[in-house]
């Protein structure tokens, strides 16, 4: 797939962004109790895997991943195997941490897992440069920044929602898109 940058500036209009970004109350978002159980297909954002492996994600969590269709992002695969090369390897902890990771990576059907197309990189990079521009987003914060717009694009262009538990960053992004849906949770 070829890169339409012109598309991608027409759709996002990044020129015309200039009021500051500001997180909007939680009743302008939409949370996971908000919806129901069926619907379109998910894509799981990194915190989803985070809290499941911790045991903190919310029961309703369970529900909904047990009725819905799950797809999987090659950038949320990064953020999960980064971990095999940041953890101390002689920390008594390390194994287990790197154990749960391989399992629940290994556990996920090839067929369910996608990444992102040229063009939903592309306008992460302008989103996330527009988010730059008017919240002031630090140098250490964008790349982090960036993998939730490329995430929240690829939801978007595969008709599926992104689910979760990072609400500050969705929610910017969201009135940056506001074409596509997030579904956030907090975490037990």
């Amino acid at each position: 797939m070829a890169l339409d940058l012109a598309a991608a500036l027409r759709r996002l209009k990044p020129e015309k962004r200039t009021q500051p970004l500001v997180r909007r109350p939680d009743e302008a978002l939409t949370f996971l109790g908000d919806v129901a159980l069926a619907g379109p297909p998910l894509l799981l954002d990194t915190t989803v895997y985070i809290d499941i492996l911790q045991d903190r994600a919310p029961p309703a969590l369970d529900d909904l991943l047990r009725v819905r269709q799950v797809t999987h992002s090659s950038v949320a695969i990064g953020e999960l195997v980064h971990h095999f090369g940041r953890l101390d390897p002689a920390h008594p902890g390390t194994g287990a941490i790197l154990g749960a990771i391989r399992t629940a990576i290994e556990s996920i059907p090839a067929h369910r897992l996608f990444a992102p197309s040229i063009q939903a990189v592309a306008e992460a990079g302008i989103v996330t440069g527009v988010a730059a521009r008017l919240r002031g987003l630090p140098r250490t914060d964008r790349q982090p920044f960036m993998n939730d717009a490329t995430l929240f694009l690829q939801a978007l262009e595969n008709g599926a929602v992104l689910l979760s538990r990072n609400i500050g960053d969705m929610d910017l992004i969201e009135q940056l898109v506001p074409s596509g849906r997030v579904l956030l949770y907090r975490r037990v």
